[in-house]
Protein backbone atom coordinates (compact mmCIF):
# COMPACT_ATOMS: atom_id res chain seq x y z
CA UNK A 1 0.00 0.00 0.00
CA UNK A 2 1.27 3.37 -0.83
CA UNK A 3 1.56 6.11 1.24
CA UNK A 4 -0.24 8.37 -0.84
CA UNK A 5 -3.09 7.57 -3.84
CA UNK A 6 -5.09 9.32 -5.92
CA UNK A 7 -7.58 7.36 -8.32
CA UNK A 8 -8.89 8.90 -11.01
CA UNK A 9 -9.24 12.32 -9.89
CA UNK A 10 -11.49 15.18 -11.52
CA UNK A 11 -11.28 18.70 -9.19
CA UNK A 12 -12.80 22.09 -10.30
CA UNK A 13 -12.82 25.57 -9.98
CA UNK A 14 -16.73 25.98 -9.67
CA UNK A 15 -17.70 25.06 -13.66
CA UNK A 16 -13.73 24.99 -14.95
CA UNK A 17 -12.48 21.47 -15.35
CA UNK A 18 -9.24 21.32 -14.01
CA UNK A 19 -7.57 17.83 -13.08
CA UNK A 20 -8.96 15.22 -15.46
CA UNK A 21 -9.21 11.43 -14.12
CA UNK A 22 -5.52 11.66 -12.43
CA UNK A 23 -4.08 8.62 -10.94
CA UNK A 24 -0.93 8.63 -8.68
CA UNK A 25 0.70 7.47 -6.05
CA UNK A 26 4.01 8.43 -3.29
CA UNK A 27 5.38 6.27 -1.72
CA UNK A 28 6.67 6.33 1.99
CA UNK A 29 10.36 8.03 1.91
CA UNK A 30 10.96 8.78 -1.89
CA UNK A 31 10.93 11.89 -3.21
CA UNK A 32 8.44 12.22 -6.03
CA UNK A 33 7.97 15.23 -8.15
CA UNK A 34 5.27 16.55 -9.95
CA UNK A 35 6.19 18.39 -13.22
CA UNK A 36 4.65 20.46 -15.66
CA UNK A 37 4.36 23.71 -17.59
CA UNK A 38 2.80 26.95 -15.75
CA UNK A 39 -1.13 26.26 -15.42
CA UNK A 40 -1.21 22.26 -15.86
CA UNK A 41 -2.41 21.60 -13.19
CA UNK A 42 0.35 21.20 -10.35
CA UNK A 43 -0.85 23.06 -7.59
CA UNK A 44 -4.72 22.39 -8.00
CA UNK A 45 -3.05 18.67 -7.07
CA UNK A 46 -1.64 19.57 -4.35
CA UNK A 47 -4.36 21.84 -2.80
CA UNK A 48 -6.82 18.85 -4.21
CA UNK A 49 -5.27 16.33 -1.61
CA UNK A 50 -4.81 19.09 1.44
CA UNK A 51 -8.58 19.97 1.55
CA UNK A 52 -8.51 23.00 0.28
CA UNK A 53 -11.38 24.67 -1.35
CA UNK A 54 -11.36 25.32 -3.86
CA UNK A 55 -11.16 23.39 -5.92
CA UNK A 56 -13.82 20.55 -5.42
CA UNK A 57 -13.37 17.16 -5.74
CA UNK A 58 -16.34 15.68 -7.84
CA UNK A 59 -14.83 12.37 -8.77
CA UNK A 60 -12.40 10.25 -7.63
CA UNK A 61 -10.84 9.29 -4.36
CA UNK A 62 -7.39 10.61 -2.47
CA UNK A 63 -6.17 7.69 0.11
CA UNK A 64 -3.49 8.80 2.94
CA UNK A 65 -2.32 5.70 4.77
CA UNK A 66 -5.23 3.50 3.56
CA UNK A 67 -7.90 6.00 4.89
CA UNK A 68 -10.03 7.96 2.36
CA UNK A 69 -9.75 11.69 2.64
CA UNK A 70 -11.23 12.94 -0.15
CA UNK A 71 -14.00 15.10 1.67
CA UNK A 72 -11.94 15.69 4.83
CA UNK A 73 -11.51 19.42 5.93
CA UNK A 74 -8.10 21.17 5.63
CA UNK A 75 -7.68 20.78 9.06
CA UNK A 76 -8.38 17.24 9.61
CA UNK A 77 -5.75 16.51 7.13
CA UNK A 78 -3.13 18.22 8.41
CA UNK A 79 -3.44 16.85 11.78
CA UNK A 80 -3.37 13.33 10.08
CA UNK A 81 0.59 14.17 9.16
CA UNK A 82 0.37 16.06 5.53
CA UNK A 83 1.96 19.22 5.52
CA UNK A 84 1.71 21.79 2.89
CA UNK A 85 3.92 24.58 1.82
CA UNK A 86 2.06 26.95 -0.85
CA UNK A 87 3.73 28.95 -3.37
CA UNK A 88 3.27 32.29 -1.44
CA UNK A 89 5.43 31.35 1.47
CA UNK A 90 2.89 32.87 3.73
CA UNK A 91 5.69 33.74 6.93
CA UNK A 92 4.52 36.24 9.14
CA UNK A 93 6.17 39.49 7.64
CA UNK A 94 5.95 40.87 11.16
CA UNK A 95 7.41 38.23 13.20
CA UNK A 96 10.68 37.03 14.22
CA UNK A 97 12.03 33.75 12.58
CA UNK A 98 11.52 31.83 16.16
CA UNK A 99 8.28 33.61 16.66
CA UNK A 100 7.63 31.94 13.37
CA UNK A 101 8.42 28.28 14.13
CA UNK A 102 7.00 29.43 17.87
CA UNK A 103 3.65 29.74 16.23
CA UNK A 104 3.92 26.84 13.81
CA UNK A 105 4.18 24.47 17.29
CA UNK A 106 1.53 25.65 18.97
CA UNK A 107 -1.07 25.89 16.49
CA UNK A 108 -0.36 22.18 15.29
CA UNK A 109 0.08 20.71 18.41
CA UNK A 110 -1.20 17.26 18.09
CA UNK A 111 -2.57 17.70 21.53
CA UNK A 112 -4.95 20.21 20.19
CA UNK A 113 -6.48 17.69 17.70
CA UNK A 114 -9.77 17.13 19.84
CA UNK A 115 -9.60 13.13 20.33
CA UNK A 116 -9.37 12.42 16.23
CA UNK A 117 -7.65 8.92 15.59
CA UNK A 118 -4.63 10.41 14.73
CA UNK A 119 -1.05 7.81 14.32
CA UNK A 120 1.96 9.92 13.97
CA UNK A 121 5.16 7.96 12.63
CA UNK A 122 7.14 11.29 12.72
CA UNK A 123 6.69 14.00 15.60
CA UNK A 124 7.72 17.63 14.75
CA UNK A 125 11.15 19.12 14.82
CA UNK A 126 12.25 20.97 17.90
CA UNK A 127 13.57 24.88 17.17
CA UNK A 128 17.11 22.98 17.92
CA UNK A 129 16.57 20.33 15.09
CA UNK A 130 15.66 23.24 12.88
CA UNK A 131 18.38 25.29 13.32
CA UNK A 132 21.08 22.14 13.05
CA UNK A 133 18.63 21.62 9.72
CA UNK A 134 18.83 25.27 8.71
CA UNK A 135 21.61 27.05 10.16
CA UNK A 136 20.99 30.33 8.11
CA UNK A 137 17.27 30.35 10.33
CA UNK A 138 19.13 30.02 13.30
CA UNK A 139 21.50 33.26 12.20
CA UNK A 140 18.85 34.75 11.90
CA UNK A 141 16.52 33.58 14.33
CA UNK A 142 15.87 37.66 16.32
CA UNK A 143 14.92 39.13 12.47
CA UNK A 144 11.78 39.74 11.16
CA UNK A 145 10.62 37.44 8.72
CA UNK A 146 9.69 40.36 6.12
CA UNK A 147 13.46 41.07 6.04
CA UNK A 148 14.45 37.47 4.83
CA UNK A 149 15.90 37.10 1.68
CA UNK A 150 13.72 34.86 -0.77
CA UNK A 151 15.56 32.00 -0.07
CA UNK A 152 15.57 32.24 3.71
CA UNK A 153 11.43 32.69 3.80
CA UNK A 154 11.75 29.53 1.73
CA UNK A 155 14.03 27.95 4.23
CA UNK A 156 11.33 29.36 6.89
CA UNK A 157 8.05 28.09 5.51
CA UNK A 158 10.02 24.30 5.49
CA UNK A 159 10.81 24.56 8.67
CA UNK A 160 7.67 26.09 9.73
CA UNK A 161 5.71 22.80 8.50
CA UNK A 162 8.33 20.20 9.33
CA UNK A 163 7.68 21.45 13.21
CA UNK A 164 4.09 20.19 12.84
CA UNK A 165 3.93 16.10 13.43
CA UNK A 166 4.67 15.49 9.46
CA UNK A 167 4.79 12.13 7.38
CA UNK A 168 3.93 14.04 4.19
CA UNK A 169 5.89 17.40 3.39
CA UNK A 170 3.95 19.07 0.18
CA UNK A 171 5.85 21.73 -1.50
CA UNK A 172 4.83 24.08 -4.32
CA UNK A 173 7.33 25.94 -6.21
CA UNK A 174 10.23 26.01 -3.48
CA UNK A 175 12.64 27.02 -6.15
CA UNK A 176 10.80 30.02 -6.98
CA UNK A 177 12.23 33.38 -7.62
CA UNK A 178 15.90 31.92 -6.15
CA UNK A 179 19.39 32.17 -7.21
CA UNK A 180 20.88 28.59 -8.03
CA UNK A 181 23.24 28.77 -5.03
CA UNK A 182 19.95 29.54 -2.81
CA UNK A 183 18.13 26.38 -5.06
CA UNK A 184 21.10 24.26 -4.08
CA UNK A 185 21.18 24.90 -0.28
CA UNK A 186 16.73 24.25 -0.62
CA UNK A 187 17.63 20.56 -2.65
CA UNK A 188 20.44 19.87 0.72
CA UNK A 189 17.38 20.38 3.28
CA UNK A 190 14.77 18.31 1.22
CA UNK A 191 17.28 15.73 0.81
CA UNK A 192 18.12 15.51 4.46
CA UNK A 193 14.22 15.65 5.04
CA UNK A 194 13.75 12.56 3.35
CA UNK A 195 16.76 11.09 5.21
CA UNK A 196 15.31 11.66 8.34
CA UNK A 197 12.17 9.69 7.28
CA UNK A 198 9.62 12.66 5.97
CA UNK A 199 8.32 11.85 2.75
CA UNK A 200 8.15 14.53 0.13
CA UNK A 201 6.25 15.29 -2.81
CA UNK A 202 7.83 18.20 -4.40
CA UNK A 203 5.91 20.30 -7.65
CA UNK A 204 8.11 22.25 -9.74
CA UNK A 205 8.55 24.37 -12.67
CA UNK A 206 11.70 23.77 -12.71
CA UNK A 207 12.18 20.28 -13.81
CA UNK A 208 16.29 20.05 -14.40
CA UNK A 209 16.35 21.44 -10.87
CA UNK A 210 13.56 18.70 -9.17
CA UNK A 211 15.01 15.70 -11.42
CA UNK A 212 18.20 16.16 -9.92
CA UNK A 213 16.83 15.15 -6.62
CA UNK A 214 13.43 13.53 -6.87
CA UNK A 215 13.53 9.13 -7.28
CA UNK A 216 10.39 9.00 -9.36
CA UNK A 217 8.48 11.88 -11.34
CA UNK A 218 5.13 12.48 -12.80
CA UNK A 219 4.26 15.33 -15.46
CA UNK A 220 1.10 16.67 -15.57
CA UNK A 221 -0.45 18.38 -18.84
CA UNK A 222 -4.15 20.39 -19.17
CA UNK A 223 -4.77 18.60 -16.20
CA UNK A 224 -3.66 14.70 -17.23
CA UNK A 225 -0.57 12.67 -16.56
CA UNK A 226 1.35 12.43 -19.40
CA UNK A 227 4.38 10.82 -18.36
CA UNK A 228 4.76 8.30 -14.84
CA UNK A 229 8.47 6.73 -14.10
CA UNK A 230 11.80 7.05 -12.11
CA UNK A 231 13.43 10.22 -13.00
CA UNK A 232 16.25 8.35 -15.00
CA UNK A 233 13.29 7.54 -16.79
CA UNK A 234 12.26 10.89 -17.73
CA UNK A 235 15.90 12.24 -18.26
CA UNK A 236 16.12 9.57 -21.07
CA UNK A 237 12.68 10.55 -22.61
CA UNK A 238 13.98 13.77 -24.64
CA UNK A 239 10.18 13.28 -26.53
CA UNK A 240 8.23 14.16 -23.45
CA UNK A 241 11.26 16.40 -21.45
CA UNK A 242 10.89 18.36 -24.71
CA UNK A 243 6.77 18.61 -25.24
CA UNK A 244 5.57 19.01 -21.80
CA UNK A 245 8.41 20.47 -19.87
CA UNK A 246 10.91 22.52 -22.48
CA UNK A 247 14.08 21.02 -21.12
Amino acid sequence: MSLLELDSVDSYYGESHILRDVSMHVEEGEICALLGRNGAGKTTTLRSIAGARPPTVRDGTITYKGRNITDLPTEDISALGISHVPEERRVFANLTVEENLHLAEVVSNPSNTWGRDIDFEHTGMTTEEVYDDFPRLGERASQQAGTLSGGEQQMLAIARALKQSTDLLMLDEPYEGLAPQIIETVENAIERIRDDGTTVLLVEQNAAAAMQIADRCYVVDQGAVVFSGSADELREDDETRQRYLGV
